[in-house]
């Protein structure tokens, strides 16, 4: 099969992924930015490093480079609305979205199966994306509860809520 970027999405799309909305304040105005992100990762334990691409043309991307701190928000099944919500390009993005803020004010959204509130430690070239790593400084996770995972283009429903971890 051809290397063009259409094909190369797709088979990439067989990676079944996590689905989170990364949050921060933009520094410029203080309003609180946020798009979703199925592109993040855990780096490291010690320190706790995670990371997250952000593509070059996101609206937000200078908010993002700019802010010191940001919120990876892991989005739990029933939060498919937020993951829609955050991925679209409207400008009102956090009506009626209930969020709580911690030491950097980046936004917390209620309710995620977890919430990683991070300083930047560095940003990176990435091609057509820009790579945030972040030293994670505070966390909060729900005991239980299904991920909202993303697979060839939708949604996939796993069909059973997974234990708390005991």
């Amino acid at each position: 099969m051809p290397l063009d970027s259409r094909s190369f999405r797709k088979a990439l799309g067989c990676f079944a992924s996590g689905v989170t909305v990364v949050t921060a304040v933009n520094p410029a105005t203080g309003e609180p930015v946020g798009v979703t992100v199925s592109a993040f990762s855990s780096l490291s334990l010690e320190p706790p490093l995670v990371l997250f691409c952000l593509g070059n043309a996101t609206l937000s991307l200078d908010a993002f480079r700019t802010a010191g701190h940001f919120a990876v928000n892991i989005l739990s099944e029933s939060q498919r609305d937020l993951s829609i919500r955050f991925a679209s390009r409207t400008e009102d993005k956090w009506k009626g979205v209930a969020w709580e803020s911690w030491d950097s004010g980046a936004p917390i959204l209620a309710n995620c199966l977890t919430s990683l509130e991070c300083s930047t430690v560095q940003t990176m070239d990435g091609g057509d994306h820009v790579i945030f790593v972040g030293r994670v400084e505070r966390m909060r996770h729900q005991e239980g509860g299904s991920p909202l995972i993303y697979f060839r283009g939708s949604y996939l429903d796993l069909g059973f809520t997974a234990p708390a971890q005991g």
